[in-house]
């Protein structure tokens, strides 16, 4: 029996790691690497396969199968989740039918709740838990491009089978991904949000790129204030991030380069619509939940907000 793995959605984070996984198994008699996509990308990769630019150079890639038919996608074994949040269910419900009582789900996206409201819709399935560090966008239609050399992949779970993790880790490795199976997957995933939320909020608010926040004392302010609100949540949570936390994300962002922005800020600036509700709205309400003033967040919230209203 083949392995048949879906990537669902492929923009900076699918394409790219949805990338890397097709071209390790193109050859392959036990592995279907299948892409989940729909208009202009999936007639561009269909025709020519899904090109990815990196500072090395440019690869293209063919997967198994392309499509956004159910039947032509057909059953999945794993499912690899990396659409918009605000896409999570309508997404996934298009594809009911591919998913069965077997298939593990593996959500990258960028906010916390996924795994959370995936299992709503899917309550009798394995949901991991994972996220990704890496600057990767759409460049164009079936194009995508990465920034830098780092890349990495965390995925997890205190409940689903260990055999199908180290399963699923093996094919990563085997596809050159740099991948962690982590025991305190929750602390790994909330240890990313606390660095996009907080980067995602300041940059759109801001209307910034990394090194202007940096560089800028009342930014780099604002945005320390921001962390500073999410991490009081999570210690609240009780969740066991490290003592420096804050000190760790901004040391993570000085490393980053200069020039990158949040892909929220990217889709603010291009008119899109944006993840609000996944990285900065998320916080607040967990605040009120919490009983924690967020401040800082409210005032973003707010602002951009009517923007998302407008």
């Amino acid at each position: 029996m083949k392995t048949r793995i879906g990537i669902l959605g492929l923009g900076g984070v699918g394409g790219y790691f949805g990338g890397l996984l097709a071209k390790a198994y193109a050859e392959n008699d036990t592995i279907d690497i299948v892409f989940i996509a729909r208009g202009k990308a999936m007639e561009v990769i269909a025709e020519s396969g899904l090109k990815i630019s990196t500072d090395e150079g440019e690869t293209t890639v063919f997967p198994t199968v392309v499509s956004n038919d159910p039947d032509v996608i057909g059953k999945l074994d794993y499912l690899i989740c990396a659409t918009k949040t605000y896409d999570i269910e309508e997404s996934l419900d298009a594809i009911k039918k591919c998913i069965t009582k077997n298939t593990v789900f593996l959500p990258l996206y960028n906010g916390v709740d996924a795994s959370e409201r995936i299992s709503t819709l899917f309550p009798d399935n394995e949901v991991l838990q994972g996220c990704v560090y890496i600057v990767s966008m759409i460049a164009a239609p079936g194009v995508i491009k990465k920034i830098g050399v780092y890349e990495k992949l965390f995925f997890g779970s205190d409940s689903a089978s260990v055999y199908r993790m180290k399963a699923l880790q093996t094919i990563f490795q085997n596809a050159k991904i740099e991948s962690y199976l982590v025991d305190t997957i929750e602390e790994t995933v909330w240890e990313k949000f606390v660095f996009i939320s907080s980067l995602a909020s300041a940059t759109s608010y801001l209307n910034q790129n990394i090194g202007e926040i940096m560089e800028n004392a009342s930014s780099r302010n604002l945005y320390v204030s921001l962390l500073n609100e999410i991490t009081m949540i999570a210690a609240v949570k009780g969740l066991n991030l490290p003592n420096d936390i804050v000190m760790q994300t901004i040391l993570k962002l000085e490393k980053s380069p200069r020039d990158a922005t949040s892909s929220m800020h990217r889709d603010l600036l291009a008119g899109r619509k944006i993840e609000l509700s996944s990285l900065t709205e998320f916080v607040v309400n967990e605040g009120l939940k919490y009983e924690i003033e967020t401040p800082t967040y409210q005032l973003i919230l707010d602002k951009l907000a009517k923007h998302e209203n407008n």
